[in-house]
């Protein structure tokens, strides 16, 4: 006799349903019933998985109206993860690293292509820091993260970085000036070595004084 299905297959069964139908966000998705027929498994299982999905913000239930796909952009993926996973400093290390190993990979793609190492982007950035043009560290690690091209990477470091990095929503301050610099710099040299080291230099640095001001406080 076949096993039962298990719980993660009949997630995945509903997401390929979703994206079979092309059911888009304010679409409404089928119901338990029918849901548990296409799939021939229990409503009681149908039932485990929506609310599951309807926990991370990727489906709603409307009283008397049904279920609906939200917009993902919206899920409440990092409440979650903030709420119940990431409380121990260990998962917030680990949030740290996942992190970092995201850039580090994002800023080595970029030196293995001429043209991204090339483009007006970076010399902007150089300018502003000469003309002491405050920006959002955000904007310098998003555009590493958007001009790496692989956009499933930025989605996850767009969620981690919303848990683990408080501090990029914070200004370029001047004592950080040189180390970006130095990651400009290499970047325009296409010296991946020396991108990558640098840009731990000055998340290495961000760290130190994200502690700090957490001790402060």
């Amino acid at each position: 006799m076949n096993q039962p299905k298990r719980y993660l297959d009949i997630v995945l069964d509903i997401r390929k349903m979703i994206s079979q139908e092309k059911i888009r966000p304010g679409d409404r998705i089928p119901s338990e019933r029918e849901l548990a027929e296409t799939l021939k498994v229990g409503r009681s299982t149908i039932r485990e998985a929506l609310r599951s999905l309807e926990l991370l913000g990727l489906i709603e239930t409307r009283r008397g109206e049904g279920t609906f796909l939200s917009d993902h952009r919206n899920h409440q993926l990092v409440e979650v993860l903030s709420t119940f996973i990431l409380q121990d400093n260990q998962s917030q290390k680990d949030v740290w690293e996942t992190r970092m190993i995201h850039e580090i990979s994002a800023i080595q793609t970029i030196c293995g292509n001429e043209s991204a190492c090339q483009l007006p982007v970076w010399d902007s950035f150089s300018k502003r820091i000469e003309e002491e043009e405050s920006f959002l560290r955000e904007d310098l690690v998003k555009e590493i993260m958007v001009l790496s091209g692989n956009r499933l990477s930025l989605k996850i470091w767009l969620l981690l970085a919303q848990y683990s990095g408080n501090f990029y929503k914070s200004r370029v301050t001047m004592d950080e000036t040189e180390m970006i610099e130095d990651v400009l710099a290499a970047i325009r040299q296409q010296d991946a070595e020396k991108a990558a080291s640098s840009l731990k230099i000055w998340i290495a640095w961000l760290q130190k004084e994200s502690k700090k001001d957490d001790d402060d406080t």
